[in-house]
């Protein structure tokens, strides 16, 4: 069984499973919208939590609110679904996939055989469409994949139910209602308005806070924790900006997409003025990201290598103040 799925490459996974998945059922909605509408831009350092060996930090709303919010404000409702017995959760996708029904499903990355090596590392809140069956094969949908790929029910079964933080247990997600259009203006400002709250939140590890403690963080971490793990840890903050998903350079450049595309559509200019900071934003998230990976891999030219990118991160923390209260204002 084989359903009339075309495949959309994205930037970034659930952003491209919610997108596809809406152009399956007749909207042609962006990525950039889902992800702004969804609330989707975030910073959160989350140290008790440990990736890798090191303090997680998210620049993303955790898994699975993009589509829960996003479903929310047009108004889709969504069935999730999570399992104890795998055996369960396979006749629970194939009923679906039987029904004409192509399903989202959250897995672990480590395990995916069709990923690269380097970039499958133990990381459960990865997203893919499931959308057909050939026997033991079921066919794969990956938003972040230049095309559609496959899994055997095995190699499935070990991503559905990969162990660790964020462990999905089988999760699978799709839309049960839909309504005859959807009504975006309203659901815009209302992504904008939680996006703008949660970047300014006085709370010392969410937002912009956020980003100022991991600057002091990264000033202490050489004397306080050695060289090494000071390294591990920097690498990580690099690594869950670049690698996972499209991470924190990405996620601005989504989010500048996203205001271009409500400026048109709430007839706002000044949304669009403040896309255009947005987009220098992200090129200065990515132009940390090179000087740490530089310091993390014995390449810096800077004796004071790890004072000097957090005043980086410092310097993009006071510019996304700045920008979230003017969006703020603008809607």
């Amino acid at each position: 069984m084989q359903i009339n799925f075309v495949h959309h490459q994205s930037a970034h996974c659930e952003n491209g499973v919610v997108s596809n998945m809406m152009k399956h059922n007749g909207f042609n909605i962006s990525e950039p919208m889902v992800f702004g509408i969804g609330s989707g831009l975030l910073f959160c350092y989350i140290p008790f939590l440990k990736v890798n060996h090191a303090p997680a930090i998210t620049y993303r709303s955790m898994p699975g609110f993009i589509f829960k919010r996003f479903a929310k404000r047009v108004g889709i409702k969504i069935k999730r679904e999570k399992f104890k017995n795998p055996q369960k959760a396979k006749e629970r996708l194939d009923e679906n996939l039987e029904k004409n029904n192509p399903v989202g499903l959250q897995v672990g990355v480590y395990n995916l055989v069709y990923f690269p090596e380097e970039y499958r590392f133990h990381f459960n809140a990865h997203n893919l469409v499931v959308y057909g069956k050939e026997e033991d094969t079921y066919l794969i949908s990956d938003p972040v994949m230049e095309g559609v790929t496959t899994l055997t029910a095995k190699e499935l079964e070990k991503v559905r139910f990969s162990k660790g933080a964020f462990a999905p247990k089988g999760h699978m997600y799709y839309p049960t209602q839909l309504p005859k259009e959807l009504v975006l203006d309203k659901a815009i400002i209302k992504g904008i308005k939680q996006t703008c709250r949660d970047m300014l939140a006085p709370v010392p590890v969410v937002g912009v806070k956020g980003i100022k403690t991991i600057a002091k963080l990264i000033r202490k971490w050489p004397k306080k924790k050695g060289v090494k793990v000071a390294n591990h840890y920097l690498g990580q903050i690099v690594r869950m900006q670049e690698e996972i998903g499209t991470g924190g350079g990405g996620f601005r450049y989504i989010f500048a997409a996203f205001l271009q595309e409500a400026s048109a559509i709430l007839k706002n200019e000044k949304l669009l003025e403040l896309s255009k900071e947005m987009t220098q934003i992200g090129d200065l998230w990515r132009d940390f990201a090179l000087n740490a990976s530089r310091i993390y891999k014995n390449r810096s030219a800077k004796a004071d290598g790890y004072n000097a990118i957090a005043d980086q991160l410092d310097s993009i923390a006071e510019k996304e103040k700045v920008f979230f209260k003017a969006l703020r204002k603008a809607i």
